[in-house]
């Protein structure tokens, strides 16, 4: 899967630094394959063993505080190693989201596709840590710090030393389409959740 490069423009605010950006490869995201997480662990690699698919996952609008991200791996229950951006936001609400995820089964293609967060009242989150490898959206973030070492972000959970990052106080994303492989969170509430077994032809986007 090929993604394009990653365009930047950045504009100076009163008192914070905003970053206009339409992220297509790395930088930020949100949500899970799995809706039970555990604790951010803070390692560079994901905590646990990723399942063989990636996902997707969209929302209408993201509003987080706490941000970081930097370099990481996933590895799958075969001992496969999947390069992944690894997002950090410590609270988080989004706003009319959708899961997809598509699976071969002895079957057939069976897909599974969630929304919650719908009507006004967002899903929340709190410590999420994400592996992901594509992001599209417009985002902002407040008092953003781009090129800093991964070990110093302003995060609990935190990269290796001599690796480049990125943090900020707050971040805002409109319009997300994330595809990755894992997340976790402390707490993950989907208010009015809904959920649908497909024949894989119906996606978040």
């Amino acid at each position: 899967m090929k993604f394009p490069k990653v365009s930047k423009t950045l504009s100076r605010a009163t008192a914070s630094h905003a970053g206009r950006i339409t992220l297509v490869a790395v930088p930020v995201g949100i949500i899970a394959a799995s809706l039970l997480g555990g604790v951010a662990q803070g390692a560079v690699p994901v905590s646990f063993a990723v399942s063989g698919s990636q996902f997707q996952i969209g929302a209408s609008q993201l509003e987080g505080t706490g941000f970081s991200q930097y370099a990481g791996v996933a590895t799958d229950t075969e001992g496969v190693e999947h390069t992944v951006a690894i997002a950090n936001i410590k609270s988080a609400t989004l706003s009319d989201l959708c899961q997809s995820v598509i699976t071969e089964t002895p079957l057939g293609t069976v897909g599974v596709l969630i929304k919650a967060g719908g009507d006004g009242k967002p899903a929340t989150a709190t410590d999420l840590q994400i592996g992901m490898t594509g992001l599209k959206g417009d985002a902002s973030f407040g008092q953003i710090r781009i090129g800093v070492d991964a070990s110093t972000v302003n995060t609990d959970a935190k990269g290796s030393a001599g690796d480049f990052a990125q943090d900020s106080d707050t971040i805002s994303i409109a319009n997300l389409q994330q595809t990755a492989w894992s997340t976790q969170a402390s707490v993950f509430t989907l208010t009015g959740m809904t959920l649908e077994l497909t024949d894989g032809s119906q996606g978040c986007f």
